[in-house]
């Protein structure tokens, strides 16, 4: 991920916020998540992990930030810990930030070396009773890899035993869901970069192009403007509608199937999410448009939905609602069948199998629980579909969309999705 720069203030009111949640005579301590290995010699590149970047803006490997608000020495309330720059790291790997350049950027004062740490910890912890420590806690992780915090707490755990240990992710799931208006726009601008993408292809499709030839697309759009793919682009043409997290993106677009796209862009760590399903024609059939109107009318009606107080659970069960009405008028399913459903296997399950709404902001799925009810300034997707397997298409809506105390603001309100609008500029070409 390329770095967009942001305010240190941001970083600065993060922390802030964290402090006021911690219990008296505490320190928190994060981690940068690892560069993990591929085969051979080789490397994945680097992701901050999200909750660090979120508290110092930082981007380099192996860094740590230490919080302890009640330590005796003031200077040693916020510390952030980064790889030392010498000859060798820059010949090998380049510029590595300097003490100076990492204040600018977080807006600590305090910046040590990493070598620095085991001493300083082990002074505070002396000092102090409480060790706030962080974990991935996103309900559907997969926590088969042991990360550099998980490897962290063990140490903690075996070097200090004594000491009360607390999870720091549900404090980090709280603040985080609310987005600051600096975030905001680092939202808006991944979103309107995700546009630009999106009107790239719908001039370059048409029948016999190649889905990887689309993903290409978006690629160039995206990655000369510093951003990259918010997440594995779905490319979905014909029968590959109807499978959820398609990701083969190999074959070709054919006259009179449509083409669903759940690509979206990434921008200076912050995320988009977008869904369009277009004819790769460049006009809908008659059924085609049918189904697609429907599915707009219930991602109006999702939009509209987005309000504080509910829970994401609360929105699904409303789409639910809402679309098996559109599926009964579109031929799908019979009344009948809607009064023999059950909460637990509503009628409309085979035409929509997933749920409309998810947070989104550092990652796509951003950190919540399931109990969170909605407030202002939450940003999330609604993404409504109707999937007809036996007809051979789905179609998917999603745009992202930002909860306000007075409505809704739509991120992606500018990005083509009316049936007409889009068949008029595939056709402009």
């Amino acid at each position: 991920m390329k770095a967009i720069p942001l305010p240190a203030e941001l970083f600065t009111l993060n922390r802030e916020r964290v402090v006021k949640k911690l219990v008296p005579r505490s320190l928190a301590v994060l981690n940068a998540n690892d560069i993990m290995p591929t085969n051979a010699d080789g490397s994945m590149g680097h992701l901050q992990n999200a909750d660090l970047f979120h508290l110092t803006g930082i981007h380099q490997e192996e860094t740590m930030l230490l919080l302890a608000p009640d330590a005796f020495d003031p200077n040693q309330r916020e510390i952030l810990f980064i790889r030392q720059p010498n000859e060798h790291l820059a010949i090998w790997e380049g510029h590595k930030l300097t003490k100076e350049q990492a204040t600018a950027i977080s807006g600590i004062k305090n910046v040590k070396w990493l070598s620095d740490f085991q001493g300083i910890f082990r002074q505070l912890m002396c000092e102090l009773e409480n060790l706030y420590l962080n974990d991935n806690e996103h309900q559907r992780a997969d926590a088969t890899v042991e990360t550099r915090d998980r490897r962290f707490i063990r140490d903690c755990q075996r070097n200090f035993p004594l000491h009360r240990v607390r999870r720091l992710a549900p404090i980090m799931h709280e603040l985080r869901a609310v987005k600051s208006a600096h975030e905001i726009n680092a939202i808006q601008a991944a979103c309107h970069l995700t546009g630009q993408g999106f009107r790239r292809v719908l001039k370059f499709v048409k029948p016999g192009v190649n889905e990887t030839e689309v993903e290409a697309e978006f690629a160039h759009e995206f990655i000369r403007h510093k951003g990259q793919f918010a997440y594995p682009p779905i490319i979905a043409s014909g029968a590959n509608n109807n499978i959820l997290h398609y990701n083969q993106n190999d074959q070709v677009c054919k006259k009179g199937d449509l083409l669903l796209l759940d690509v979206a862009a990434g921008l200076g760590n912050y995320m988009s999410d977008l869904t369009r399903t277009i004819p790769v024609s460049g006009k809908f059939s008659r059924r085609q448009k049918q189904v697609y109107n429907a599915v707009l009318r219930i991602f109006r009606a999702q939009v509209a939905a987005l309000v504080p107080g509910k829970t994401t659970k609360d929105l699904r069960q409303e789409c639910e609602e809402i679309t098996a009405k559109e599926c009964v008028d579109l031929g799908l399913l019979k009344p009948a069948q809607l009064k023999k459903q059950t909460p637990d296997n509503p009628a409309v399950r085979p035409f929509f199998m997933h749920g409309v709404s998810h947070p989104i902001g550092l990652d796509v799925h951003d950190v919540t629980y399931n109990h969170f009810k909605i407030a202002p300034g939450w940003v999330l997707t609604v993404e409504p579909a109707i999937y007809i397997k036996e007809e051979g298409f789905g179609v998917r809506i999603e745009n992202t969309v930002v909860v306000t105390e007075n409505g809704q603001l739509d991120l992606m309100a500018d990005i083509p999705i009316e049936a007409d609008e889009i068949e008029d500029l595939m056709n402009r070409r």
